[in-house]
């Protein structure tokens, strides 16, 4: 592994152990293995370094998402399929916690400079996408709008439970809670005003 690796790892490390805010070049080189002068050689500045470990740190949550989001068994009942989904879900958020909180750590950075046309926007419809597809086998090509705001309602539910279960496990939903209170609100959603 070259410096530059070694430079990557290292932050990811640090962002995972510190966070974003917390974390210094001394403490990157340090875990790296590598002088201070490897972080302007390969990146130019710490900032830049940070950002290429959150890009970094990014794809391994999103790949433990998908992970969790697709490792249980086949099944055809709607409610049973969508409770083990979020029992999943809520499992890797227990499992990997550093992981899921570093992932709002870079919410709250991006929310700083990010534009629309960020490239983290585009990462936001393809998780629309695929969430809509796990879910409700919605296909994005043929219905596009109702994977947006399907995908949509499934990302501001993701983004709230991993929240629960960061700060408050004890009280957090479960997978059956949420399937109780969807079928709720749909209830009454559908009743008119």
């Amino acid at each position: 592994m070259g410096n530059r690796e070694k430079l990557l790892e290292g932050a990811v490390q640090c962002l995972l152990e510190k966070g974003y805010a917390a974390t210094t070049a001394r403490d990157i080189t340090t875990a790296a293995g590598v002088s201070l002068a490897a972080i302007g050689y390969h990146f130019k500045t710490t900032e830049a370094l940070l950002n290429e470990a959150l890009r970094l740190a990014l794809d391994r949550w999103g790949e433990e998402l998908e992970r969790a989001l697709t490792g249980g068994p086949d099944l055809t009942d709607q409610r049973e399929r969508f409770v083990a989904i979020w029992d999943r879900v809520i499992a890797s958020v227990a499992a990997n916690r550093a992981l899921w909180t570093t992932q709002f750590e870079l919410v709250t950075h991006l929310g700083h400079q990010a534009a629309p046309e960020s490239p983290w926007a585009a990462a936001q419809v393809e998780a629309e996408v695929a969430l809509a597809g796990l879910f409700h086998d919605i296909d994005a090509a043929a219905d596009p709008d109702t994977a947006r705001v399907v995908g949509g309602l499934y990302q501001a539910l993701l983004a709230g439970v991993v929240v629960q279960h960061l700060v408050a496990p004890e009280r957090a939903m479960s997978g059956a809670d949420l399937a109780r209170a969807l079928a709720t609100i749909c209830g009454r959603v559908g009743q008119k005003v």
